[in-house]
């Protein structure tokens, strides 16, 4: 009897250490598992992993900035102010009877030039007789006239003051002001209570507040 029970305490412990063994290794494959860098399934899945990795990894280049620019200061501003002039910056100039020369310096409280591009001038023409009125005013020999090969003018005026900024866009297009609020450094100009107003220029004293 005593052989038998010795017999059997073996056959006990042995079972015992396998099931410990087992434990011990699914212990094991379940930390190599977590820690392993890519995960051991299949092919489509470490694809898919390494393509998370590759993405996070990536660096996001900022734009460039321009040499005029110190912080959110543009440097390139200054008297005399050369004004981009929108198309219908010029339209609601006319219906609120306001002398657009005029109306610049004393906002500004200072020498301004009016800039018109060839794609604003190609709108005002499209319009008709009924802003014929405008069109003559476009060709004061006040304004300067800009050359472009644009056929849009809002894509005309971001891309230039984002390339060379030198000017003060004045415009009353909402779209546009938005687009314009995202490039730093660009002052904006639009008619506020039958006036001038600018914004994104300190300097502009004379500017309602």
């Amino acid at each position: 009897m005593g052989k038998v029970k010795r017999q059997d305490n073996h056959a006990i412990k042995k079972i015992l250490m396998k099931e410990k063994s087992l434990a011990m290794k699914k212990k094991r494959e379940a930390e190599s598992y977590h820690e392993s860098p890519e995960p051991n399934t299949t092919k489509q899945a470490t694809k898919d992993y390494a393509a998370v990795l590759f993405r996070k990894a990536q660096v996001t280049q900022a734009a460039p900035m321009h040499t005029a620019h110190f912080l959110s200061y543009n440097t390139a501003l200054g008297p005399p102010y050369r004004i981009w002039l929108d198309t219908n910056f010029i339209n609601f100039s006319m219906q609120n009877k306001l002398d657009i020369v005029q109306g610049l310096m004393d906002c500004l409280l200072a020498k301004v030039i009016p800039c018109i591009c060839d794609c604003v001038f190609a709108e005002l023409e499209k319009l008709g007789k009924k802003f014929r009125i405008a069109l003559k005013l476009a060709r004061d020999k006040r304004f300067e006239r800009l050359t472009c090969d644009s056929k849009y003018a809002d894509d005309c005026v971001v891309r230039t003051v984002t390339q060379h900024p030198i000017y003060i866009v004045a415009t009353c297009d909402q779209e546009l002001k938005r687009r314009l609020r995202k490039v730093p450094g660009v002052p904006i100009m639009y008619i506020s209570k039958h006036r001038y107003t600018i914004e994104r220029l300190p300097e502009a004293y004379g500017a309602p507040a």
